[in-house]
């Protein structure tokens, strides 16, 4: 075991010297080392300088870069698309509580009206902005509700959100329309898909109903059971659980 020596430290007796002297090699070799591979890199450096520094440049015209299209260019287009999207949105809500004129309304909220953007030409002209992703929902939305149920799925799919609610219904939406177009399977696959994806008091019941009672007319038992089961023991004060002690009594028959 190595110990430490003093400063001006004399060794007592031969070995001592011995040993005095292997320490000292050892570090002189140490520090030999340390100089030879300091020497090396400063030569590297020195040879490869021009690089080092190009690739210094472009990291930070990268990141200056980045930084002066998300200021300039990306945050102006996302306030634009949102002072957009409020205009078809209106139609669409309109939709939504006047049958009368449901559809010349969703039609003005696909293809906008008086000079201004409907759904999609938002997505067409605002391409990556949060405003474009919900006027794809939305223009899904608008295609399940015009029974344009191909659309409808088209639309759909192409919105992502990671929202609780949002996501959900986007998922459920699209077993409607598979519903609407008799493809019981793929209906309930989303349904199943929108349940997944959270798990709150508004969608989850919602969607637990459906792919029960879509279960149940596929002849599946067992998986409607499971979710009616669900609907009564979790969301006992849901909606849907109004009526769940029939359902329940009518798949175990």
């Amino acid at each position: 075991m190595a110990t430490y020596k003093k400063r001006g430290y004399k060794p007592k007796n031969k070995a001592e010297e011995l040993e005095f002297d292997e320490q000292n090699s050892t570090t002189a070799e140490v520090f030999s080392t340390l100089d030879e591979s300091a020497s090396k890199t400063e030569a590297w450096v020195s040879k490869n300088q021009n690089y080092i520094l190009g690739v210094i440049g472009a990291v930070a015209i990268g990141v200056l870069g980045y930084l002066a299209y998300n200021q300039f260019i990306q945050k102006p287009k996302e306030t634009s698309a949102a002072n957009e999207l409020y205009y078809p949105q209106q139609y669409f809500d309109q939709a939504m509580t006047n049958e009368a004129t449901k559809d010349s309304l969703l039609n003005l909220a696909l293809n906008g009206a008086e000079g201004k953007y409907g759904f999609l030409d938002i997505i067409e002209e605002y391409k990556g902005t949060k405003a474009a992703n919900l006027a794809t929902y939305s223009a899904g939305m608008a295609y399940l509700n015009n029974q344009n149920y191909q659309e409808a799925i088209s639309y759909l799919e192409g919105f992502s959100s990671d929202d609780a609610v949002l996501g959900a219904l986007a998922k459920g939406a699209i077993g409607d329309a598979f519903s609407q177009l008799n493809q019981a399977e793929d209906a309930l696959d989303y349904y199943e898909k929108a349940i997944a994806h959270n798990t709150n008091d508004y969608t989850t019941p919602r969607f637990l109903y459906k792919a029960g009672v879509t279960a149940m007319n596929l002849g599946y038992a067992d998986k409607a059971l499971g979710y009616f089961e669900q609907i009564k023991n979790d969301f006992s004060e849901s909606k849907e659980a109004t009526n769940i002690e029939a359902l329940i009594g009518s798949v175990k028959k």
